[in-house]
């Protein structure tokens, strides 16, 4: 996973490194990621799950929302408090543990785009002492640095661009009507327009990645623009197509194979996932800024 290879790189001892990178390389190991909780949401280290340390072990207590993947993947990237005491953002730990170590339950979460997302709940969870990923209570910065990276990924332009491409087309085949109407022609200018800046700002990312180093102003940059992007596009096309647009895939007549619904009913979460796009403004502010809080 993209967030959480590169953090093991950095953050790992050498035997986490040679036990867990050679893994997520042959797709033998992947990760479902464990921060959001009920309370704990925009205010991420707010987050309330207990690690105590017991000996050999780490025993883990708590309940985390929108852990996506979490029935599909082996492993979870997990946070959790191991300082109560501590001020909230140098009490938290980063730990890699299996999915089917006793004490985890998985339960589904429907998302409007009908897409799964799980709540876990972890009681008297037992792993390792060596789960830890990193320093003890420093993994706040840990996290920090895996959001910025998931960020990236969520900027992609390649689902816009596809969308973009898919309407044009079917503009040309099916709507030839369209091509000489001025609302179209400007949804559509802007949706191309949308598309190249997403591009620029996803190829600054990934030249940093490349480079080593970890984007943070920049990330947040590229998923505002392509989130935000996504959801103008797929407003504006679904418009453009009025009702057929909303017709759904198992629907013979469907404009686009139902691609464009599927698209538009999936777009909001993209603005909520790895921290809201509020949040990403603020990032921007303060630390590529240097603005006050």
């Amino acid at each position: 996973f993209i967030s959480v290879g590169p953090m093991i790189m950095r953050n790992g001892t050498e035997e986490q490194k040679q036990e867990i990178l050679p893994k997520v390389l042959r797709g033998e190991m992947n990760f479902a990621l464990g921060y959001t909780e009920p309370n704990a949401g925009t205010d991420l280290a707010s987050m309330q799950t207990r690690a105590t340390r017991d000996g050999d072990e780490w025993v883990i207590n708590g309940q985390k929302i929108y852990t996506s993947s979490a029935h599909l993947a082996t492993h979870v990237w997990l946070a959790a408090r191991t300082e109560p005491e501590a001020p909230k953002h140098r009490g938290i730990s980063t730990f890699v543990l299996p999915l089917n170590t006793p004490g985890i339950t998985v339960r589904p979460l429907w998302v409007m785009g009908e897409g799964r997302t799980n709540e876990t709940f972890w009681e008297d969870v037992r792993i390792p002492a060596d789960s830890l990923i990193g320093e003890e209570n420093r993994g706040w910065y840990i996290v920090s640095g895996a959001l910025d990276l998931e960020r990236v990924a969520i900027g992609t332009y390649r689902p816009l661009e596809k969308t973009v491409s898919d309407m044009v087309a079917h503009i040309k085949a099916e709507r030839p009507e369209l091509a000489d109407d001025a609302f179209a022609r400007n949804a559509v200018a802007d949706a191309l327009m949308r598309v190249e800046v997403a591009r620029a700002l996803a190829t600054n990312n990934a030249a940093m990645v490349h480079s080593g180093l970890i984007p943070t102003m920049e990330a947040s940059m590229g998923k505002i623009w392509t989130t935000d992007s996504r959801e103008r596009v797929n407003d504006a096309f679904m418009d453009l197509l009025g009702r057929s647009g909303g017709m759904q895939a198992e629907n013979g007549d469907a404009p686009l194979d139902g691609a464009l619904d599927a698209a538009w009913r999936g777009a909001p979460v993209g603005r909520f996932g790895g921290g809201t796009n509020d949040i990403q403004r603020r990032i921007i502010a303060n630390r590529g800024l240097g603005l006050p809080r």
